[in-house]
């Protein structure tokens, strides 16, 4: 089976909710955006999460958000997995890399992650913070590309960021300061393009259902397959 969740920043309890300790060597659990557990390879408690998450019987797969350890991220050798190309962290993790369409369990999910921090003010460059939090020009054409392949249909779209009119109705909703940024605006072309089932993204730390079609995850563990 499938299971999408949001951000995970690095804690551990996210991986201890009850529903996860039943999976299995056929499951897969999709993290959709700041990971945050390979971050600063010299902190020994980080050691130990990852020695912890590697022995999970299940598969995590990740896609980056705008608080991930990017110098670590892209020195990894790209690997094809499942249809994509992703980084092999280890035997069970995998970072689903951005603009790739990968198969799982004969369903399709278009990946696109990064976004922007809102508190780049506070980070130091190379230190708790990388420029390439956002997706490069190539990392854009390339989802275009991968999505023009799969003659625009695609089962599932997993992201950090959410379309436009996401936001826009989630700042109705909640009154919160949300800036629109150009990722916004390149995901909403995509919405209007592609025929998909679903989409899920979890850069805003809220579960709530945006539409029937669209849904922002955060601590919820959904099944999707």
């Amino acid at each position: 089976m499938i299971y999408i969740t949001g951000d995970t920043h690095g804690d551990l309890s996210c991986f201890k909710n009850p529903k996860l300790s039943k999976l299995g060597e056929k499951d897969i659990l999709i993290v959709c955006g700041d990971f945050g557990f390979i971050w600063n390879p010299k902190d020994p408690n980080e050691q130990k999460n990852m020695d912890w998450l590697k022995k999970r019987k299940y598969t995590i797969c990740f896609v980056d958000g705008a608080h991930e350890n990017f110098d670590i991220l892209n020195a990894y050798t790209p690997y094809r997995w499942k249809g994509g190309n992703a980084h092999k962290i280890s035997d069970n993790i995998y970072h689903l890399m951005r603009g790739e369409v990968f198969t799982f369990e004969n369903k399709t999910f278009f990946v696109m992650g990064g976004g922007e921090s809102d508190d780049a003010y506070m980070r130091q460059d190379g230190i708790s913070w990388w420029e390439s939090e956002l997706p490069s020009a190539e990392d854009l054409k390339n989802g275009v590309s991968n999505l023009q392949d799969s003659e625009r249909t695609i089962n599932y779209i997993l992201t950090y960021e959410a379309p436009t009119i996401a936001k826009e109705i989630l700042k109705q909703r909640t009154n919160q300061n949300i800036i629109i940024t150009p990722l916004n605006t390149y995901l909403q072309e995509i919405m209007h393009n592609i025929d998909y089932m679903h989409w899920y993204f979890g850069s805003l730390h809220i579960d709530l259902n945006i539409s029937k079609k669209m849904t922002a995850v955060f601590n919820e563990i959904i099944q999707v397959s």
